[in-house]
């Protein structure tokens, strides 16, 4: 019997994914990542895994990275706004803690696979004569962006399996069928170390950021108003600038060694060529000639089509139509059909 290590944050999917396991004639363990006490891994997100571990039949155990998940995560994102990048934490968490530190734990256990409850799939494709990481079925609600960070070693060696389901409310279903209690729980679409939804707020409790008033400019230098922090504002903002203008202003960038944000009009927004760095490749080793794909500059962005080629550790990236508010500290992630290839921060 194939054993299995399956993140448990408490949630329906993670549940459901336990039910699915065990169903399949796995040996499965839940573990619940204590990371940092919010609504992912907080007591009672660890008290109520346990409970739905219990009610199932299969051992739940807890691992504490509360210092490397503040190191890896929290501290990149202190740093990242900082330097008037947008990040996405889940991806460094996927990275660091999930396919990280839960993997080597599921080889100190002597799991032959690590799971969680992300909506993707792991499958071997003919093709490429690998494992490969896809799209979901339901992709409304498809998460292999966030995914393409995992160390090319795990391919293979992921189980997803809640991938190749049609809706959401599929997942509840088995749930109810179960009577799991969590059932009906909403989903978390919040940060989770930022409970009250406020990243300004803990930047400014958690770190030396601070609001330090500066001009608004627009890109001839020339003064438009006053922002209230470099870290209040984020590309492709419109509200709360606070100035008129005849035709809408958005932001467009930033000059940090004069404090300024600088605005401009809407076709500023719009770029055809980007570069991305710290890329992770697991579709292929490395992209010698033009490769066409298609792009995600954000988990909510749509696909956009167009070519990449790597020079030396950093990606370049030719837009067919020029995309808009592509934004630093984001991750551009890259598909065939549906196959993540890879992907980088933008810069």
């Amino acid at each position: 019997m194939k054993k299995v290590l399956l993140g448990m944050s408490g949630g329906v999917d993670s549940s459901v994914s336990a039910i699915l396991l065990k169903e399949q004639g796995y040996d499965v363990i839940g573990i619940t990542l204590e990371l940092f006490g919010g609504t992912c891994c907080n007591t009672d997100a660890i008290v109520g895994a346990k409970q739905i571990c219990n009610s199932i039949g299969i051992p739940h155990i807890t691992y504490n990275l509360k210092e490397e998940f503040q190191c890896k995560v929290i501290n990149n994102f202190i740093d990242e706004y900082s330097n008037q990048r947008t990040p996405n934490p889940c991806i460094e968490c996927n990275k660091y803690m999930k396919f990280g530190a839960m993997y080597e734990k599921a080889k100190e256990l002597g799991c032959d696979y690590i799971a969680t409850g992300h909506y993707a799939k792991m499958e071997y494709s003919d093709e490429y004569g690998k494992y490969v990481l896809r799209k979901a079925q339901n992709l409304s609600k498809d998460q292999s962006y966030v995914l393409y960070n995992m160390p090319k070693q795990l391919l293979g060696k992921v189980l997803f399996p809640l991938g190749n389901f049609e809706s959401k409310e599929d997942v509840r279903k088995i749930a109810k069928e179960h009577n799991l209690s969590v059932a009906s729980k909403p989903d978390s679409e919040d940060i989770c170390f930022i409970l009250d939804g406020n990243y300004k707020k803990f930047l400014e409790n958690n770190s030396d950021i601070k609001p330090v008033e500066g001009n608004i400019v627009d890109k001839s230098g020339k003064v438009s108003g006053k922002h209230t922090g470099l870290y209040n504002y984020t590309i492709g903002q419109r509200k709360g600038l606070g100035i008129s203008n005849k035709v809408p202003l958005f932001v467009v960038g930033f000059n940090k060694a004069k404090n300024e944000v600088i605005v401009g009009e809407e076709k500023d927004l719009y770029t055809d060529k980007i570069e991305v760095k710290e890329v992770n490749l697991i579709l292929v080793d490395e992209i010698k000639d033009w490769m066409e794909v298609e792009v995600k500059t954000r988990y909510t962005a749509k696909m956009a089509k167009a070519r990449i080629k790597q020079e030396d550790d950093k990606i370049k990236v030719e837009f067919y139509e020029p995309q808009r508010a592509v934004t630093p500290g984001q991750s551009a992630v890259f598909y065939v059909d549906d196959i993540v290839v890879g992907g980088g921060k933008i810069i």
